[in-house]
């Protein structure tokens, strides 16, 4: 089974994002990939919160989400849409990632549980809480290169995600991200092996990279890694698209080998420390 991963350095244009995400549908179809999978914020990277805030609209007014829906069809290819900057009707945002088939079709959404909300060594401060509101279900969904469970870029810090992910049927794990830099070099590659390793599943975390309109830049290395953990894609730095054929019966041949899912217990809390 062949996928397409789209590593990309989205702007503050969603015209010009969507034109490359298009191109890569296009692309990937003619590749004869069953499925294209995209990074975290494909339509719009800017952190000018009143800039951003007018590109970002209700669901059914995306530009960019028509126009892959519209590409999708047109290909006949499944595309995991990483993530877009969604106005819930609330008029709050959501960072929420696609699963849309080869009609067109919206099969799943998934909002980040996860928000970044952090303080960086390098004096970087990132707070996405203070536009975004978290989303409180975890998503696995059917499509033919198997399971999908769905993640967004900080989730990959927290295991119970995928575990649960697992646990519900899940043999590809998506982790589409903009990392950044300096957490990327440090935590990046070791966070999505092991979450391969402990789920015994394919994990494919398309990414964003480089330098940004906005002035930020992300780390890249789009990876997809096996259930063993061998990472059969590293995509670096240089932004665009790469294929790798993942074979779907290596999920269960490693769950027989090491069953991991099998041997899950519940954990229960640790309750207060004794003397």
């Amino acid at each position: 089974m062949r996928i397409g991963v789209l590593q990309m350095t989205s702007g503050i244009d969603p015209a010009v994002n969507a034109a490359t995400l298009v191109e890569a549908i296009r692309t990937a179809a003619s590749n004869d990939a069953t499925m294209l999978f995209t990074p975290e914020m494909s339509g719009l990277i800017d952190r000018d919160r009143t800039r951003a805030a007018a590109n970002i609209v209700l669901e059914e007014d995306d530009e960019v989400l028509r126009r892959v829906r519209e590409a999708a069809a047109a290909a006949g290819l499944w595309v995991h849409l990483g993530s877009l900057a969604i106005r819930r009707p609330d008029g709050l945002f959501a960072n929420r990632g696609f699963v849309i088939d080869r009609t067109g079709t919206i099969r799943a959404r998934y909002d980040k549980m996860h928000l970044f909300d952090v303080d960086l060594p390098t004096g970087e401060s990132w707070r996405e809480s203070a536009s975004y509101v978290a989303g409180e279900a975890a998503v696995v969904v059917d499509t033919p290169v198997g399971k999908l469970g769905a993640s967004i870029c900080y989730d990959l810090r927290f295991a119970g995600l995928y575990a649960a992910l697992s646990d519900a049927g899940a043999t590809v794990l998506a982790v589409p991200a903009a990392f950044t830099r300096p957490t990327g070099a440090a935590h990046w590659e070791v966070l999505l092996r092991a979450r391969a390793i402990e789920s015994a599943a394919f994990v494919v975390a398309a990414a964003q990279t480089g330098q940004h309109a906005d002035g930020r830049t992300t780390h890249g290395h789009s990876l997809v890694v096996d259930p063993w953990g061998e990472v059969l894609l590293d995509m670096g730095e240089t932004p665009g698209l790469a294929f790798v054929d993942i074979d779907a019966a290596r999920v269960a041949d490693v769950r027989a080998r090491i069953p991991v899912i099998a041997h899950r217990r519940p954990i229960p809390s640790a309750g207060r420390p004794t003397a």
